[in-house]
C-alpha cells in the first residue's frame, strides 16, 4: 500500500510547495483547507482547489471554523484590526492568530489518524516569515510529540516542516525546480482580486522573488 501524507494546503506558495516535495518523496496526497473568517477566504479556498487539480488530488477536505472569528484579535479575522501595510517590523504582528498552526495540526491529526496517513506536511517557515511563534520548528517538533501521545498506540505520525529553515528567495527557485503553479497560489493578507503587494505576506513574497531573480505570476494592484 502506498504511503499517505496529509498536507495542510492554505491555498499559500510555502504550503503548496511542501505538497508537491511531498508528493515527489512518493506520498500519495490527502489534501487539507481551512477556512476559518479570513479576509481572503474565497481566494484561499480557489487557489486550493486549482492547486489540487494540478496535484492529481482525489481526496480533499475542506474544514470551516468560524470560531476564529469569535476570538479575533487578529487583522485576518477581526475586520475591526487594520491589516498593516507599512513594512515588515520586528516582533510577532497584529496578522498573528492566536494558535492558529496548533489548532491545524489538533485537526489534521485526527484525520490523518483517520486516514492513516504517515506524515502531516506543513508549510511552516521559520527563519524568513512574520515572526508567528507557532512556525517555529521547536513547536512543531513538540507537537508532533503530543499527537503521538494523543493518538492509538498503532499510530504513529511524523509532521514534516521541509521549508522551516529555507528563505523565501530559496522557495521561489525550489518551487521553480519542481514546476510548482505558482501562479495558481495566493498569499496576500487583504484582497482577493489583485494582490495589494505592501501587506506583510506580499512584501515576504515579491522580497523571495526579487532575491531570486524571478518575476512573480500573480496579479499585483500596486
Amino acid at each position: 500500500m502506498r504511503k499517505k501524507a496529509l498536507c495542510i494546503m492554505s491555498g499559500g506558495m510555502d504550503s503548496t510547495l511542501a505538497a508537491y516535495m511531498m508528493r515527489d518523496e512518493g506520498y500519495g496526497i490527502v489534501a487539507l483547507h481551512f477556512n476559518y473568517g479570513q479576509r481572503t477566504v474565497r481566494k484561499e479556498l480557489e487557489a486550493f482547489r486549482s492547486i489540487c487539480a494540478d496535484l492529481g488530488v482525489e481526496h480533499t477536505y475542506e474544514i470551516d471554523l468560524d470560531f476564529f472569528t469569535a476570538i479575533g484579535a487578529s487583522a485576518l479575522t477581526d475586520h475591526t484590526i487594520e491589516v498593516p501595510t507599512g513594512g515588515l517590523e520586528a516582533g510577532v504582528p497584529v496578522t498573528y492568530v492566536p494558535f492558529r498552526n496548533g489548532i491545524f495540526l489538533s485537526i489534521a491529526t485526527a484525520i490523518a489518524e483517520k486516514e492513516g496517513c504517515e506524515a502531516i506536511a506543513i508549510g511552516v517557515v521559520e527563519e524568513d516569515s512574520s515572526g508567528y511563534p507557532d512556525c517555529t520548528g521547536n513547536f512543531i517538533d513538540a507537537f508532533e510529540k503530543a499527537a503521538n501521545l494523543g493518538t492509538k498506540e498503532s499510530t504513529r505520525i511524523s509532521i514534516k516542516m521541509p521549508l522551516v529553515r529555507l528563505k523565501k528567495s530559496q522557495i521561489v527557485v525550489e518551487a521553480a525546480a519542481l514546476n510548482v503553479p505558482l501562479h495558481l497560489t495566493w498569499s496576500c493578507y487583504k484582497d482577493e482580486d489583485a494582490a495589494c503587494g505592501v501587506c506583510d505576506s506580499c512584501r515576504l513574497r515579491l522580497r523571495g522573488f526579487e532575491a531570486a531573480g524571478m518575476r512573480d505570476p500573480i496579479p499585483y494592484c500596486q
